[in-house]
């Protein structure tokens, strides 16, 4: 056993070699997937949609933020790991009574890279973390935004409409875009009123968590009639495991739109 600091400055005791980890963050279980741990993941949540067969074939634990701890005692972790805003911290707590928990807190892209390397070291793929870092940075060098600094609004939420401030990892993302957000003196996930949204000379709509459509675009265009309005790939806004590694490109084919 090994005693591992995780991002939220927890010790966190683990062997040299988990053999049954469960997961509990989307973007990490592709991350496990890319590492190719499918032999030692063992259970995931019901949004954790990538890679399609492990969707298919892996015990579900459950949503993020509603585990169900009878299904994960099953399974009889030695890791789960959490992340401190996708999961509830109460829920993580009564697992780190019984379990070994890692708990990620990532906000940036720097926050990221730190993420995947210490997974890498408590999982034994150290090289194929390390390898895959360096492809991710190597692509997000190549991202071309032009300084465009245009203003921009990014919406996750309708009914309230809501928003990402400058502490989120999707801030960080929309910055590399070239993107201005114009909630950036607001923090977490603040809920709006269309009228605040007039400044935007670019909205973006995510796919996730809400599911935005063209009908939502129309109904938005009406008020907003001098605002660019899109929908956007919410996971390569928001997911901070392995799929950054397909992310610059596709920055690159929205900037290329615009």
């Amino acid at each position: 056993m090994s005693v591992y600091i995780d991002q939220m400055g927890r010790p966190v005791e683990l062997p040299a070699s988990p053999r049954s980890i469960v997961s509990l963050v989307p973007s990490i279980t592709e991350l496990l997937y890319t590492l190719q741990l499918d032999d030692q993941v063992t259970g995931i949540t019901k949004f954790c949609i990538h890679p399609n067969n492990w969707f298919r074939e892996k015990t579900r634990v459950g949503g993020t933020k509603a585990i169900k701890t009878s299904v994960i005692q099953e399974l009889r972790p030695d890791l789960i790991i959490a992340n401190k805003e996708e999961n509830v911290k109460e829920q993580v707590e009564e697992l780190a009574q019984h379990y070994p928990v890692w708990v990620t807190d990532v906000n940036n892209l720097a926050d990221a890279m730190e993420m995947i390397e210490q997974i890498g070291a408590i999982t034994s793929t150290q090289s194929r973390a390390t390898r895959l870092i360096s492809q991710i940075n190597a692509a997000f060098s190549d991202l071309q935004n032009k300084n465009r600094d245009v203003k921009t609004g990014y919406l996750i939420w309708r009914n309230p409409y809501m928003t990402i401030g400058s502490d989120t990892f999707i801030h960080d993302m929309l910055g590399r875009c070239g993107f201005k957000n114009i909630f950036d003196h607001t923090t977490r996930y603040p809920a709006i009123d269309t009228w605040q949204l007039a400044q935007c000379d670019l909205l973006l709509l995510s796919s996730e968590p809400y599911p935005f459509q063209q009908k939502h675009i129309d109904e938005l265009q009406a008020e907003l009639p001098n605002t660019r309005i899109i929908l956007v790939d919410g996971e390569m806004f928001s997911w901070y495991g392995s799929r950054l590694l397909h992310a610059p490109a596709y920055f690159t084919s929205l900037l290329q739109q615009l």
